[in-house]
C-alpha cells in the first residue's frame, strides 16, 4: 500500500488541477496557433495508464512539432509522426525511484525533473507506442541538456 500511496503522491504533484480533461494523449496538443504540448490537459487516468520507470530511467513524451509551417502548410498526421519518431526533444512525464540517487554520479544533483523539455540521444531509450503516440524511456544520463521551448531545437 505505500507503494501505492506514493503512485499517487507523484501523480498529484506531476499533474496540476486540470481545467478540461481528456481521454487520449493526442487531445494534449494545443492548437496549431499555440506552442505545443500541453500537459496539463492530460487527463490523470492517461499519466496512471502510462508505465511508471523503473529505477534510473525517466518517462519521455518526444515531441511532436506544430500543425503547420511557418509557409501555412498544413502538415499529415503521417508527416508530424514521422517527426515525433525523429526529434531529440521530449518532455519528461515520471521520474523512476532511483534517477539522480548516486551522489556520486551526480553531485550537482538532478540533470532534470518531471515537467521539463530535455535533449536526449536520436537512438536512445526504449520506444513504445500508446493511444496516440510514442514513448521513450530512457536512463537518467541520457538527458543531454533542459531547453525551455522545443521549438527552438530544429531537428536535422
Amino acid at each position: 500500500m505505500i507503494l501505492a500511496e506514493h503512485d499517487e503522491k507523484l501523480i498529484a504533484e506531476a499533474v496540476p488541477a486540470v481545467e478540461a480533461t481528456v481521454s487520449r494523449a493526442t487531445d494534449a496538443y494545443v492548437p496549431e496557433e499555440e506552442l505545443f504540448f500541453d500537459p496539463t490537459k492530460l487527463d490523470l487516468s492517461v499519466i496512471e495508464r502510462m508505465p511508471q520507470p523503473s529505477g534510473w530511467r525517466l518517462l519521455v513524451l518526444p515531441y511532436r512539432g506544430k500543425s503547420r509551417t511557418e509557409g501555412g502548410i498544413i502538415l499529415t498526421e503521417q508527416t508530424k509522426l514521422e517527426d515525433q519518431l525523429q526529434t531529440v526533444v521530449g518532455y519528461v512525464v515520471k521520474v523512476g525511484p532511483a534517477a539522480y540517487a548516486d551522489k556520486d554520479r551526480y553531485p550537482d544533483g538532478p540533470w532534470c525533473k518531471e515537467g521539463q523539455w530535455v535533449i536526449f540521444p536520436r537512438y536512445g531509450g526504449t520506444r513504445f507506442r500508446i493511444e496516440g503516440g510514442e514513448c521513450r524511456i530512457i536512463n537518467d544520463d541520457e538527458v543531454i541538456a533542459t531547453i525551455v521551448n522545443p521549438d527552438d531545437i530544429l531537428s536535422l
